[in-house]
């Protein structure tokens, strides 16, 4: 077992570095963009554009395109490319970005501003692998505690098996890393689209209902439903 858990983990170590996806977008024409892009992204794309300026039009463009490019890899890839993506964005406070003590954007929100906090990093990433096709019940939000920060965090964590060390992708420490390599993390709850786990010292946590007990989860997603439908 701790054989095949260091194999798969050396996949992780060994994954190339995804081309900045951003860059590219600066480098070529905007037809090649609505390349592949559904028309309802296309159409977002526009409005993203118009709400937030022109290069918000590119960045969401540029996302759709690593989605659909994407379908076909390896989990392993999939995370890779989905956490180098959203990493290129800047960090920034929500009382200085949204003039609020706390607020959980869209993916759209987060790629037209080009900046967010860590729970818009952990939101992007989350919807986004949802959408490759990771199965909802390997990926958990985590708020953690950043011991050397000294402050709250929120990370994504993707679990191979349920009883396997999760993976954390992370805007600080952008390095794919199992879970037990991240001392400097301390779990408090978690949660996806359905459950609430409160953390324990070892193990999973314990269920203690489901997710829509959050306030600010229902409504982030009550507003990207709106968006996308």
């Amino acid at each position: 077992m701790r054989k095949r858990l260091g194999s798969f983990f050396g996949f992780f170590r060994g994954a190339n570095r995804f081309v900045l996806v951003l860059l590219i977008v600066f480098l070529v024409p905007q037809w090649w963009l609505y390349a592949d892009v559904s028309s309802k992204y296309q159409k977002l794309a526009k409005q993203a554009g118009l709400v937030y300026g022109p290069n918000a039009e590119k960045r969401v463009l540029a996302w759709r395109r690593l989605i659909e490019e994407s379908r076909s890899l390896s989990v392993v890839e999939k995370l890779t490319k989905v956490n180098n993506f959203f990493n290129q964005m800047e960090f920034v406070d929500d009382d200085i970005l949204w003039a609020k003590e706390d607020y959980w954007a869209t993916p759209i929100e987060f790629l037209g501003m080009q900046a967010g906090d860590c729970e818009d990093f952990t939101i992007a990433k989350y919807f986004t692998l949802r959408e490759l096709g990771v199965p909802d019940e390997q990926l958990r939000l985590v708020y953690v505690k950043a011991l050397t920060l000294n402050q709250h965090h929120m990370v994504l964590a993707y679990y191979h098996k349920p009883t396997s060390i999760p993976v954390l992708l992370d805007n600080i420490d952008k390095e794919l890393k199992p879970a037990s390599r991240r001392n400097d993390l301390l779990p408090i709850y978690s949660f996806n689209a359905e459950n609430l786990w409160l953390s324990k010292e070892k193990g999973r946590g314990v269920l203690v209902g489901g997710s829509s007990r959050l306030s600010l989860w229902t409504d982030l997603n009550d507003r990207l439903n709106t968006i996308t439908n």
